[in-house]
């Protein structure tokens, strides 16, 4: 067998993967007009750029700019293809078009902005050297930065003239290099994502500031395909991803088994429990340390899953890897941080034993064990207080509340971006004061001088105390006169502040102010006050770390959740609520599904589990039901049913799942009823809402998990319903609280569905089932079809 130096590099013909890989550009035009929210338009930069990656990767020579015409026309959101080495525009699909104007190409990239009116923020001009365009015509990527269309300012003077001065719009810019390196043609793609206008949002800075993280987090994703029916399982594609998180170029990879990432560390029991799962043939999750190109190493979270062809012949792996490398520091900090507390309660009780031995130093000792403890119990309460809470403002609010007025007699809490601009504030008085509070918050951290105390502690990373704010130290540290009122108001003779670092990046200031000269800030107070501040900090970036962690799992549950397709004579509205409680993904999904024989086929599911096998193992089961479905030689739910049992359990799909399958068949004739098969595998009971507004739970068929016993006959119930009823399916996390009955979830759902108006559609009526409190500890998918 030759070895991996022998093997050859070359890219192999296109596979059916990276063939769909090109598909994902058609995707995310499906869904680019659905909702704002900057997760979906994330989602539809991440589709547009992979599609392109994938077309130039399959024409590498002189004719891959040929092809992203093919992949970029009809794509709903502005793009551009810029020649990196002439830094021109040489092509503007027809969304690019109708957005600034047919500008004639191919043009300077610079001038092409100018032509279509691109501004900053400000309105000012983009500036050649540091404009988004002429970075991506450079060659560096772009992850995200807001810029203004305004007609107005056009090159142009026709484009110029016809503004009405209502044209302006926020657009979202990001630019990733297409080509590889050695590539004849460099090309790079630019796309334009309209945003809300910011005096729309409740705070600009933390809408943009969202959008950036997300946006790093959507471009730094590593996708592999390997083929298992050539020897060994090759390499066949990786995007760029994995070129700028290993450091390997594609043709030093394709064609090559991954193991080269493994090293003197790497764990032998994650590799083996790798390779066992490629054997088997399953899907498999893990976190192990890899290597990248120039040796140094870095912890991988590798999802790896099995793809087969309709007649269930292994085709491919498809590979998610993530760089966790920070989240690994972070456990491993957290540790740290334990044994040191506890070391330090170890040396506690020494010193107080030593005390008790030496009479001469005892009542001195006993002092200094009293201080120490105080201060441990305090560190003890920040800790439990901080990091019971997922919300960065509720945080901000208890480390204030911590602060005063054990610390100082007021506080004033800082948070910054990565840029160092002020993003958020917090604020607490011993005497309340809320409105001279808010008065200095707002004023101050607008104009937060180089001179200030939390300036300073932020761009140095180093505590900072002013002993004496005298009237001529205040003009020179607050110099916005409001804010120089409002803090005479508020009081202050002594200042502290504390920057607040986690993982080598500053995330703002802790200021403490005091407000009588009898009472000033120790060396004590000092190293309290850093404890107290890196403490807030962990808990401030983990906060950070979650959010991100969570944004990126709900995005990956929704993109398995099908659009509902049109299907003549029903209509049809689905709704999906995501769990906030924590960072995983589930197992919840709904279908609907136009049959060849003409009838309508209703599904909805839950797959037992929280996490990335979960959701897996969910889409490998509706692809299973699909196929079984369709021409299906016995359609009867209840033998659907079975036959899915025993496809889940001899491809082990999923461990356990509930569904319930429903198949309705059209009226034979004119103002006949519909005739309607429910069968269920141990999931919550539909209801079936009459014309007249009346609700019926559809509880008389039941019956054993999918999973459990393949041999199990499993009933279809059989029902004629009448034009104008409206089916409703869900999943258990809209009627399952703590403490709470099942049946009590149910009973609670049917009153709001009866409560809906008797013409309520059925998106209506999907908008009153979650109208309820919801747990959000669990996911709720529900569909709702209205047979017409």
């Amino acid at each position: 067998m030759p070895s991996e130096r022998d093997r050859p590099h070359t890219l192999p013909a296109p596979s059916r993967a990276l063939e769909a890989a090109a598909d994902l550009a058609g995707a995310a035009g499906a869904v680019a007009t659905a909702t704002r929210d900057g997760d979906r338009e994330l989602g539809q930069q991440a589709g547009i750029v992979t599609a392109a990656s994938a077309a130039v990767s399959r024409h590498s020579g002189q004719s891959a700019h040929a092809t992203l015409p093919g992949v970029l026309a009809d794509v709903p959101v502005a793009v551009l293809v810029i020649d990196q080495k002439s830094s021109s525009v040489i092509y503007a699909n027809s969304a690019a078009v109708e957005l600034a104007g047919n500008v004639g190409l191919p043009v300077d990239a610079d001038a092409w902005g100018a032509a279509a009116g691109l501004t900053d923020l400000s309105g000012g001009p983009l500036a050649s050297s540091s404009g988004p365009l002429s970075t991506v015509a450079q060659g560096r990527p772009i992850t995200g930065e807001a810029v203004r269309l305004s007609p107005g300012t056009s090159t142009e003077r026709e484009r110029a003239d016809a503004d009405d001065g209502h044209g302006d719009q926020l657009l979202w810019v990001t630019g990733f290099p297409l080509s590889q390196v050695d590539s004849v043609e460099q090309l790079a793609l630019v796309v334009f994502l309209q945003l809300d206008p910011l005096e729309d949002t409740a705070d600009p800075e933390a809408y943009l500031q969202a959008l950036r993280e997300r946006a790093v987090i959507a471009t730094d994703i590593t996708f592999t395909i390997t083929d298992p029916r050539e020897p060994d399982n090759p390499l066949v594609w990786v995007n760029p991803s994995f070129t700028r998180i290993t450091g390997y170029e594609p043709d030093e990879v394709v064609g090559r088994n991954c193991r080269f990432l493994q090293g003197p560390a790497t764990d032998p029991a994650a590799v083996s429990q790798i390779r066992s799962a490629l054997e088997e043939r399953r899907t498999v999750t893990t976190t192990l340390l890899n290597y990248r190109k120039d040796g140094s190493a870095f912890w991988n979270q590798l999802s790896v899953s099995p793809v087969f062809d309709g007649e269930g012949t292994l085709v491919s792996f498809v590979g998610v890897q993530t760089d966790v490398t920070e989240r690994v520091r972070v456990e491993r900090e957290r540790e740290s941080a334990f044994a040191a507390e506890q070391a330090a309660r170890r040396e506690a009780e020494l010193a107080r034993s030593i005390a008790e031995q030496a009479r001469s130093d005892a009542e001195r000792a006993q002092a200094d064990a009293e201080r120490a403890q105080n201060r441990l119990a305090l560190m003890a309460e920040v800790t439990s207080a901080l990091i019971a809470t997922l919300d960065m403002t509720e945080l901000l609010d208890r480390l204030a509340t911590l602060c005063v007025p054990r610390l100082a007699d007021w506080v004033f809490l800082t948070l910054v971006d990565q840029y160092g601009e002020v993003r958020e504030t917090a604020s607490r008085h011993r005497d309340g004061r809320q409105a001279e509070l808010q008065e200095f918050s707002a004023l101050h951290a607008r104009h937060l001088p180089p001179a200030s105390p939390s300036r300073r502690s932020i761009t140095t990373s180093r505590s900072v105390l002013v002993d004496d704010l005298s009237d001529q130290v205040r003009e020179q540290l607050i110099v916005h006169p409001g804010a120089r009122e409002a803090f005479e108001k508020l009081g202050g003779t002594s200042a502290l502040t504390v920057p607040m670092v986690a993982r080598r990046r500053t995330l703002g200031a802790l200021a403490l102010v005091m407000t009588s000269p009898d009472r000033t800030f120790s060396r004590d107070d000092v190293e309290l006050a850093e404890d107290l501040a890196a403490r807030a900090a962990l808990a401030m970036d983990n906060v950070r770390l979650y959010q991100q962690e969570h944004t990126v799992a709900d995005t990956l549950q929704r993109s398995l959740l099908p659009e509902l397709p049109f299907v003549a004579g029903i209509e049809s509205a689905a709704h999906y609520v995501s769990a906030s409680s924590a960072a995983d993904v589930g197992g919840d999904f709904y279908d609907l599904l136009d049959l060849p024989d003409g009838s309508v086929g209703i599904a909805v599911g839950d797959v037992v589990g929280h996490d990335v096998a979960a959701a897996a193992a969910m889409g490998h089961l509706r692809g299973v039901l699909r196929a079984v479905v369709w021409e299906a030689e016995n359609a009867d739910p209840g033998a659907v049913l079975g036959r899915v049992d025993r496809l889940v359990q001899g491809l082990q799909v999923a461990s356990l799942a509930t569904m319930v399958w429903v198949r309705a068949m059209r009226p034979a004739r004119e103002g006949a009823p519909w005739r309607v098969h429910v069968a269920n595998a141990g999931h919550p009971p539909i209801m079936l809402r009459s014309p007249g507004g009346a609700v019926r739970i559809l509880g008389e068929v039941t019956g054993l998990l999918v999973g459990v016993d393949h041999s199990t006959h499993r009933e279809t119930l059989v029902l004629d319903v009448p034009s104008g009823s409206t089916l409703i399916a869900y999943t258990d996390g809209l009627i399952e609280r703590p403490g709470r009955d099942m049946d009590e979830g149910i009973h609670e759902l049917c009153e709001r569905i009866v409560a809906a108006p008797v013409d309520a559609s059925p998106r209506d009526l999907c908008d009153a089932a979650v109208s309820g409190a919801l747990d959000h500890r669990d996911d709720v998918a529900l569909i709702a079809v209205r047979f017409g």
